[in-house]
Order: C-alpha cells, then sequence, then structure tokens
C-alpha cells in the first residue's frame, strides 16, 4: 500500500512545477546578490570616501526597506516612468538586491575579522592593496562567511514566496491557485512546508559541506 494516498499524490505535479520556479528564481538572485556582496563589502571599506558613500548608501537602503515594497516598486511603479520589466527578472533582481545589501555586511565584517597583522605582513612583501586583499585577507575571510551566508541563502529562499504576488508562479503561487481549486488548504499547505523544509536542509547540508572543504585547504 502506498504511503502517499493517490488524492494527494495529485496534489504534488502542480507544487513541484512551483518549486521549480522558486528555485530558478533563487539560483538567479544567487548569482546576482553574490558579486554585489563582495563589492559592496569591500567597498564600504574602502579607503575612498566616494566608494564608501555609494556602498553604504546601496546597503542601508535595501537593508532599511521592505523587500514586498522593493518588488512592487519595480514591478508596478517603474512602468510609470517607462521602465517595463519582466516579471522574472523583478522578482531575480529585487531579491538579489536584498540579499546582496545583507551580504556586504557579512562580507565587511569577515574582512574586517582578519588580524591586522596579515595586511602587515603583505605590506612587508611590497604587495599592493589589491594583491593583499586578493591573496591574503579574502582566504582568510571566506571560511567566516560560509555560516552566515548559509542563514542568508535561507532567507532568500524564503523571501522567494514573496514573488508569487507579482503573478510568477513559484510554489506559493501554486498552492494558493491549487487551495482555490480544491479547497484542501491543510494537505495543501502542509505540503508546501516540507518542500520548503527539505530545500532548506540542501542548503544547510551544502553550506556545511563547503565550510569542511574550506577548513581542510
Amino acid at each position: 500500500m502506498s504511503l502517499v494516498s493517490e488524492p494527494l499524490a495529485e496534489l504534488l505535479p502542480p507544487l513541484l512545477e512551483g518549486l521549480t520556479v522558486t528555485l530558478q528564481v533563487m539560483a538567479g538572485a544567487v548569482v546576482l546578490a553574490v558579486p554585489l556582496a563582495l563589492v559592496a563589502g569591500i567597498g564600504r571599506l574602502s579607503p575612498l570616501r566616494p566608494v564608501r558613500w555609494l556602498a553604504s548608501t546601496y546597503v542601508e537602503v535595501f537593508r532599511g526597506t521592505s523587500a514586498l515594497v522593493q518588488l512592487f516598486w519595480f514591478y508596478f511603479v517603474l512602468p510609470l516612468f517607462g521602465v517595463q520589466l519582466p516579471a522574472m527578472l523583478v522578482g531575480i533582481v529585487v531579491l538579489a538586491l536584498n540579499a546582496g545589501a545583507y551580504g556586504a555586511e557579512v562580507v565587511r565584517g569577515a574582512i574586517r575579522a582578519v588580524p591586522p597583522g596579515q595586511r602587515e605582513a603583505g605590506v612587508a612583501l611590497n604587495l599592493t592593496r589589491a594583491q593583499i586583499l586578493r591573496r591574503i585577507v579574502v582566504p582568510q575571510a571566506v571560511p567566516a562567511m560560509l555560516p552566515p551566508a548559509g542563514n542568508l541563502l535561507i532567507e532568500l529562499m524564503k523571501n522567494t514566496a514573496l514573488v508569487s504576488l507579482i503573478t510568477i508562479a513559484d510554489l506559493t503561487f501554486r498552492g494558493q491557485l491549487l487551495r482555490s481549486e480544491t479547497l484542501r488548504t491543510t494537505e495543501i499547505f502542509g505540503l508546501m512546508l516540507l518542500l520548503y523544509f527539505a530545500v532548506a536542509l540542501l542548503i544547510t547540508a551544502g553550506v556545511r559541506l563547503l565550510e569542511r572543504r574550506v577548513r581542510i585547504r
């Protein structure tokens, strides 16, 4: 006898289709958020005031405002100024900008945690500031970045539910649509909870594996 009844099994295919879209949005956002976090985090430590100001403005604006409002602003307000963007692109870009802002603080904190003596050693070796950063500071800062980065990835995954509000057929959108068609609220939201939880567990396992590999090196 199957552990999953046939009626319940029929709910899975549309939810899995929505999960595929959720993972696509998340993957796109991660690809953009990682370089944004690195650039903004390093920018906040720059000796150049304009660079620090630009990086700090970006971080504070996106950390200090709601991700939902950001999504609505990009999707509904920008068209009033003649800028029309596809919903999928808006979802990816806004989530990336939001995650990148939080990630920038992770990068900045990890870099500042590297002992000053390491930088002084680079200066003694006649390395440039960029070489010290690339060869000495960042490699030592990466292990400290990974645990909070894993938490940010999980937060990013959960924030993908917001894109359902701008017509993207992600897991949350599919679940809401299925609930309105079948009225099976408990089963549908129970399956959604398990699917989100499974993705979070995979993210956690992946980050821990990466942490172990970085420590071995």
